[in-house]
């Protein structure tokens, strides 16, 4: 009778250890794995604080580029937009009217002059113009005798001898008003070359801006007289458009073409993004770097682009519309790229995906979602967390 009693109590004993796991405890369900739902798929309790603090948004595509290099920049300023102003004649600067860094508008005077070459010009004008009133009072006198010498002859007054020898001096006159009239007109236009009026001697010759634009360069000062006219004195560089070059390795030449848009960051900006065309490419390969300039023209209305300033400057061959995501969607599991796709109200499945290479802040998606699909964009890594 006790060997019964005694097997009686091991068994009730065992049972609930066996049953209990040895714990007496269960083991807590995976949040990930819901029972009932398939595998990958992540279900939140309306009542669920993390519904809270998901974000989901749709899918959208994005013109992204297929084929791109990336290749260090520098800023320049544009070449066909450079003036090196020279000095039209020697002289002495009598006063500089501009300091380096100005801004200068078309036209506006940056120095003036003193210089003998301007009273040679004035005197060469009065003496062009005198000798043209010379002549043309000669040319008067031919075409008179001329019509005299006709009527003459008409009248059988005079030999035909006279009447050629009028024509032929009527003739030589009008060639010499002509030529005076060139002369002068030569002389006129040295005079306005240089700004000066006509009828004044002692003028200052007035050295304007050739285009509007900023005073990169001075080499001049007030009181020195300068006798060499091949020197620049004042570099203008209109900065509204600047270039950014870049030395592209020639294996990826083919993938650059004129026209072009390109994307450009630059060191001094490193949080925004400057847009530009393709101007201009090298029809030569640099022999020691084995690279292809590349010169790509950008607006700079607001001035904030400087020449010497380093970036990178991004060539994007052609363009395709593609699903993109913010960066933070996608999470790492398993050394695998997932997503987290929304396909109904607290109901998530994990999606794989193939991305492609980081747009600014943007991944394209190459595979595994489409555009329409809706995905949790921030928080996701709430829903991979035990």
């Amino acid at each position: 009778m006790n060997k019964i009693i005694g097997l009686v109590l091991l068994v009730s004993l065992s049972g609930p250890v066996s049953c209990s796991g040895g714990g007496g405890k269960a083991a807590p369900p995976d949040p990930r794995s819901n029972a009932g739902e398939e595998p990958g798929v992540v279900v939140l309790p309306a009542d669920s604080p993390k519904l809270q603090q998901l974000r989901v948004e749709t899918v959208v595509t994005a013109d992204i580029p297929s084929d791109e290099v990336i290749t260090p920049g520098k800023v320049e300023a544009n070449p066909n937009r450079i003036s090196r102003v020279l000095l039209p004649v020697p002289g002495r600067i009598s006063s500089v009217l501009v300091k380096l860094g100005d801004g200068v508008s078309a036209a506006q005077p940056l120095l003036t002059l003193e210089s003998p070459d301007a009273d040679a010009a004035m005197s060469s004008f009065l003496q062009a113009d005198a000798s043209l009133t010379q002549v043309a009072a000669a040319e008067v006198k031919a075409q008179a005798d001329s019509d005299r010498a006709n009527d003459l002859f008409a009248h059988s007054a005079i030999a035909m001898k006279e009447v050629l020898n009028a024509d032929s001096a009527l003739t030589q006159a009008k060639a010499a008003v002509e030529q005076a009239g060139a002369s002068r007109e030569q002389a006129r236009r040295r005079l306005e070359l240089l700004g000066l009026k006509s009828g004044d001697f002692g003028q200052r010759i007035v050295v304007r801006a050739p285009l509007a634009g900023k005073i990169l360069e001075m080499s001049v000062v007030q009181g020195e007289y300068r006798n060499d006219t091949t020197v620049p004195v004042i570099t203008i560089a209109d900065l509204s458009t600047v270039w950014i070059s870049a030395d592209v390795p020639e294996s990826y030449i083919r993938f650059v073409q004129i026209g072009e848009r390109v994307d450009v960051t630059l060191a001094a900006y490193p949080a925004e993004s400057f847009r530009g065309r393709v101007a201009r490419i090298a029809d030569t390969v640099d022999a020691q770097t084995r690279t292809v300039k590349v010169r790509a023209e950008l607006g700079n209305s607001q001035g904030r682009l400087r020449p010497e300033m380093f970036g990178s400057v991004r060539h994007t061959e052609s363009l395709q519309a593609t699903p993109v995501l913010p960066a933070g969607a996608v999470v790492q599991m398993e050394g695998s790229s997932v997503v987290f796709v929304e396909t109904a109200t607290g109901r998530y499945k994990r999606t794989p995906v193939v991305v492609g290479n980081r747009f600014k802040d943007l991944l394209p998606i190459v595979s595994g979602i489409k555009a329409g699909d809706r995905v949790v964009v921030d928080g996701a890594m709430l829903l991979r967390e035990p």
